[in-house]
Parts: structure tokens; C-alpha cells; sequence
């Protein structure tokens, strides 16, 4: 098995993972928002494995990103929609929503009500979900189809 097909299987399946997070994460946030709940340290740790999902998700991404045939830097790369999507779109698109993540966790732990938390984390993981689905949608490979 070749560096780019291990990287492409561990990227690919890994984002279940991730979704799965974010979707747990953005509904007990909700819950705890809109049913004026306490801030625990359950919703802590889901809320911070979230984020660091997100980050190995970026890392395999990366690694992903530098042994993938469809990333490519020469001057047809803009011309080109498949090439410009890999290239420049997904990765711009994805960090983008990381950093929603990684923002979204480190407000809330600032924030001094438990509302304030939980809402903090509802709105900045909601965002980067959608920022993830319409990246993903837009390689027209669909969301739980294989990439590449």
C-alpha cells in the first residue's frame, strides 16, 4: 500500500469521527444552551476531544495534501476545476473550519456562564459543520463516499 492510499483511507474514514463528534458536541451544546444546563466536565472533555479530532483530522489531511496526484502547483492548477478544488479550495476551506473549532473551544472556556459556554460551542461547531459539509459537498464525491 502506497503512502497516498494509507493517508487517503485513514483521511477518509477518519472523518466519520469527526462528524460524529461535532454532532454530539453541537446537540449537547444546544441542549445545554436552550435548557439553561450546567457547564460539566463531561461537556468539557467531549467538546475537547472535538477539537483534537478536528486537528488529527488536519494532520492526516496535511500529510494527505503533499503525496496527493490531485494537489498541483503549476500554472494550469486555476484552470483547472478538479485540480483547483484539491489544490486550493478543500484545504482553505477545511483550516477555515478548524479554526471555527479551535475558537469556539477556547471561548468557551473563557466564558463565565454555563449558557454562555454551551452556546459558545453551539455556534462556532455548527459554523465549522457547515463549512465541512459544503467542502465536502463540493468535490461532488459526496458526504459518505470515498474521496478520490
Amino acid at each position: 500500500m502506497t503512502a497516498y492510499k494509507f493517508l487517503l483511507q485513514a483521511h477518509s474514514g477518519f472523518r466519520y469521527i469527526v462528524i460524529l463528534l461535532l454532532v454530539v458536541a453541537i446537540v449537547t451544546a444546544l441542549a445545554g444552551w436552550f435548557g439553561k444546563k450546567t457547564y460539566t466536565n463531561g461537556n468539557r472533555k467531549l467538546n475537547l476531544f472535538t477539537m483534537i479530532s478536528a486537528h488529527i483530522q488536519l494532520l492526516l489531511g496535511l500529510a494527505l495534501y503533499f503525496v496527493s496526484p490531485f494537489v498541483k502547483f503549476d500554472s494550469g492548477t486555476m484552470k483547472d476545476d478538479t485540480t483547483r478544488y484539491w489544490t486550493v479550495e478543500h484545504i482553505a476551506m477545511m483550516v477555515f473550519a478548524i479554526a471555527l473549532i479551535t475558537i469556539g473551544h477556547a471561548r468557551s472556556k473563557r466564558a463565565q456562564l454555563p449558557e454562555g459556554k454551551h452556546r459558545v460551542i453551539a455556534i462556532a461547531y455548527l459554523l465549522a459543520t457547515l463549512v465541512v459539509v459544503v467542502a465536502i459537498l463540493q468535490s461532488q464525491r459526496g458526504l459518505f463516499g470515498m474521496t478520490h
